[in-house]
């Protein structure tokens, strides 16, 4: 049983930062494909982000450019970067594991063997 654990959510001004992370239990991170996933209230959860077991990374059209995934192999960690944020970036966001993947698919959740408990982002306007 893999638990994930995110790390970083808050509250921010729209233009403003955060940076997520995501610490998998149970092995080095980069045993599993992760992704990032987010869902706003009265939505579908979607996809953001993940990073497939050999580093290959895959994004949605929406953030593009403003957040960047990356592993901190010293802490173990699957970290998401968000820059130049919106209210529309408000959503819970949780992390999510499978054993093995290429390119971590975005729009299959159900590719995902673990899901983290989430971690809260407010951005204001």
């Amino acid at each position: 049983q893999v638990q994930l654990m995110e790390s970083g959510g808050g509250s921010v001004q729209a233009g403003g930062s955060l940076r997520l992370s995501c610490t998998p239990s149970g092995g080095s991170s980069r045993t599993y494909c992760l992704a990032w996933f987010r869902q706003a209230p009265g939505s579908e959860r979607e996809g953001v982000a993940g990073m497939g077991n050999d580093g290959r990374t895959n994004y949605a059209d929406f953030v593009k450019g403003r957040f960047t995934i990356s592993r901190d192999n010293a802490k173990n960690t699957l970290d998401l970067q968000m820059a130049s944020l919106t209210p529309e970036d408000t959503a819970m966001y949780y992390c999510a594991a499978a054993g093995w993947c290429r390119t971590p698919p975005l729009t299959q959740r159900n590719a995902y063997d673990w899901w983290g408990q989430g971690t809260q982002v407010t951005v204001s306007s």
